[in-house]
């Protein structure tokens, strides 16, 4: 993925060392687990998308780069809090926050990197910036509380599902594309344009995580396969073979266990794999993936519009 970024990997290389700088607090703890948690890395793909946008604009990076930050603070709050929700001790193959300092501390450090992104968009003055923001950080936390509280229940059905991947993935790719391109002053049409490329490309980004994580190769993937079927949550193989499986109330037992075994866990994959929710799940998201790049037809021809293309051909294939 991150080879398509090459045009940015300057940029990026800016996001990495201003991170750094803002996350720094008086408080050592606070700095210690910050950067614990920096430097476990990521694709870093929301500021990627956002600076990406600007590249149809005449724009310098000053102008992006507070966005830019901030678009990953708030995606880092939210990996800190949901590894306390899912209990989780690794992520991309190292301890999380919550295994080495616990629960509290974790969500007061989740907390400040949400705080210290605010701080960042306070710089603006277009108003279009802290607004979306605002509107999507909150529809974010929706879409947690709405996963929470569903757990285990095989009663969901697609409505549920895509209302839940919207906020939980969707939606703040969708504001870093437009909001890169509103940051360098680019036309309401050419935004919401972007952010309708962002929002198919999320849903289609999600549907595939949620593919791999029944699939990938647990190296690749960062952790064990199957943590989504460990903690209940309904995602788009599982609902599909409830409706086609010839045993579906087998799969719905096992879907309603709430502490599974790995023998439980690999028995509910199989079902899901003989019923054709792969499958069917991959066709969902090249669907997506041709929805966003439709969008890209609006806008102005520039170099970067062939990486939009690429990244979203990327996404329908990616197998990590």
């Amino acid at each position: 993925m991150l080879d398509f970024f090459s045009e940015v990997r300057a940029d990026l290389d800016s996001v990495e060392q201003q991170i750094k700088q803002v996350v720094q607090s008086r408080d050592p703890l606070l700095t210690q687990t910050a950067m614990h948690l920096l430097n476990a890395g990521g694709k870093r793909l929301r500021p990627a998308f956002a600076l990406l946008a600007a590249k149809f604009y005449e724009s310098t990076l000053d102008k992006i780069l507070p966005l830019a930050v901030a678009l990953e603070l708030i995606h880092m709050a939210t990996l800190v809090h949901d590894d306390v929700v899912d209990d989780s001790m690794t992520r991309r193959g190292t301890p999380t926050v919550k295994a080495n300092w616990g629960n509290k501390i974790s969500m007061h450090t989740g907390d400040y990197l949400f705080a210290k992104s605010l701080v960042l968009i306070s710089h603006y003055e277009n108003p279009v910036i802290a607004k979306v923001l605002a509107q999507t950080s909150v529809k974010m936390c929706e879409g947690e509380i709405h996963q929470i509280s569903t757990s285990y229940s095989s009663k969901q059905g697609w409505r549920d599902y895509f209302y839940r991947i919207e906020r939980k993935t969707a939606l703040l790719i969708a504001a870093s594309c437009q909001l890169g391109a509103a940051a360098a002053g680019a036309s309401e049409r050419d935004c919401q344009a972007l952010r309708r490329y962002g929002h198919q490309l999320g849903m289609a980004f999600q549907i595939t995580d949620d593919i791999l994580d029944m699939v990938a190769d647990p190296k690749l993937l960062g952790k064990p396969i199957g943590g989504d079927l460990r903690q209940g949550i309904m995602t788009m193989p599982v609902i599909y073979a409830l409706e086609k499986s010839q045993h579906s109330e087998r799969l719905r037992q096992l879907i309603e266990i709430p502490d599974k075994t790995d023998e439980q866990i690999h028995e509910a994959i199989e079902l899901i794999k003989e019923a054709g929710g792969i499958e069917f799940s991959f066709n969902a998201a090249l669907k997506y993936v041709e929805k966003a790049k439709g969008n890209l037809a609006r806008l102005p021809d520039k170099p970067v519009k062939e990486t939009f293309h690429r990244i979203a051909d990327f996404i329908g294939v990616r197998r990590f």
